[in-house]
């Protein structure tokens, strides 16, 4: 009997920035707005289930997606109910999602308007692939 094997490769493809700040969600979406001239707007809360101790978790999420482009942005709460989205960065407040294509220069922009936000402590990108729990952010 022959056996076919399937090989499945989760696709990482996206800008990841880590937020450290002292602002409520809310806030800080309020002042990404304002220094960038975007909406991030609240959307239904990314839920998952972890096995590991059969708990659900829920993280706040917000979302913008500019108009006649193909690019999505979130902000991703990594403290939520009962739990951490990203445990092994548990120093870290909120995560910038970027889906699809960012020129490097707009990054560089994003970073360092954010970076302006006067109660953000630290803005940095991460590489998702080398995150433990990468597939937290996949949704």
């Amino acid at each position: 009997m022959n056996k076919i094997t399937l090989k499945f490769e989760l696709d990482f493809d996206f800008v990841l920035i880590a937020i450290t700040c002292s602002l409520k969600d809310y806030r800080l979406c309020y002042h990404i707005n304002k220094a960038l001239g975007v909406d991030f707007v609240r959307t239904e809360e990314l839920n998952l289930f972890f096995s590991a101790d059969k708990l659900n978790r829920s993280f706040n999420r917000y979302a913008y997606f500019p108009e006649n482009q193909e690019t999505e942005f979130y902000v991703l709460s990594n403290k939520g109910s009962e739990g951490i989205l990203i445990p092994e960065m548990n120093g870290v407040d909120y995560f910038l999602l970027i889906k699809n294509f960012i020129d490097d220069e707009d990054l560089a922009l994003w970073l360092k308007q954010i970076k302006g936000i006067p109660d953000v402590i630290a803005a940095v990108e991460v590489e998702p692939k080398k995150l433990k729990s990468k597939e937290n952010l996949l949704f």
